[in-house]
């Protein structure tokens, strides 16, 4: 197997991605940033490699030896200009194939900045000659972890969601897809849309929290005029709390209300409901004193 490259290895679905291949024992290298952050991820026989998108004699380093390389980066200003960079030195390097980490609604000129970036490197990436696969994943349901403190100090989810029906995924099982993609033939010129096994509102994802955490959880609707003062309010960005707003614009649109079965024609199994991640992340969402007496 050839040795796989593992970009923005500390991140959401990365990380995942790592922990699935190194339990496969296949040959991982990770790329890092901070090596004091990848203790976490790093399990027996996954090389770290310390590097930065910006410094291409760290990615010429990190790509040495590579046959497959998983493309993922934050959300950052440089999203493109960093990915685009991994696969310039990737073509450089003879790389075989590279699975892109992007989004679903990529597309340049998206409403989304962050979709557009994504729409920019899927175009980089067809115009470089590599063989690819591109990875779309929905809504993921970790997104929901950012309001954890609200649901635990005061029993409330807040969006600016409405009734919208959102195919959300479990990372864990974008992570799986990646995986099958790295390390099977057979998906180059591909395009995958992840989705999780069912469209469902934030009014179901109150109960479903309701249900993993034992108390009642309640959704208010927050009105979109409302919704970027109140996420600055809270600590983001200006710029992060807009694109926020823009996706959720979209979500009620209905633009992620459609299911698709690539999880199970994928990996052989169904994608996991919300159900079952709340009930995986139950303590981040439980009150102290409820956590207290289980």
């Amino acid at each position: 197997m050839s040795k796989i490259l593992i970009t923005g290895a500390t991140g959401n679905v990365a990380s995942s991605v790592v922990r699935r291949l190194g339990a496969q024992r296949a040959d991982v290298r990770a790329l890092v940033r901070d090596p004091d952050r990848a203790h976490h991820i790093a399990g027996d026989g996954v090389e770290i490699a310390v590097g930065d998108f910006a410094r291409p004699e760290s990615l010429r380093a990190a790509l040495d030896g590579v046959g497959v390389v998983f493309l993922a980066c934050g959300n950052v200003p440089d999203q493109a200009e960093h990915e685009c960079a991994v696969i310039d030195e990737a073509a450089r390097a003879g790389v075989r194939r590279i699975v892109k980490l992007s989004a679903r609604g990529a597309a340049i000129g998206a409403p989304a900045a962050y979709w557009h970036w994504h729409g920019l490197v899927e175009r980089h990436l067809e115009e470089s000659g590599v063989p690819a696969v591109v990875l779309q994943p929905g809504f993921l349901m970790t997104n929901l972890l950012a309001a954890a403190d609200q649901v635990r100090h005061q029993g409330m989810l807040f969006a600016p969601a409405a009734a919208a029906r959102i195919a959300m995924v479990d990372p864990a099982d974008v992570a799986a897809v990646a995986a099958v993609a790295l390390t099977t033939d057979g998906h180059d010129g591909r395009s995958y849309v992840v989705t999780g096994p069912e469209a469902i509102t934030y009014d179901q994802v109150a109960r479903d929290l309701s249900a993993a955490t034992g108390r009642q959880v309640g959704y208010v609707d927050i009105p979109p005029e409302a919704a970027v003062p109140a996420l600055v309010d809270a600590g983001l960005p200006p710029f992060a709390a807009q694109q926020v707003v823009t996706v959720f614009d979209a979500l009620r649109r209905g633009e992620q209300s459609t299911t698709t079965d690539d999880v199970a024609s994928l990996t052989g199994r169904a994608a996991r409901s919300f159900a079952d991640f709340a009930r995986d992340h139950a303590a981040a969402f439980r009150a102290e004193e409820a956590a207290s007496v289980r």
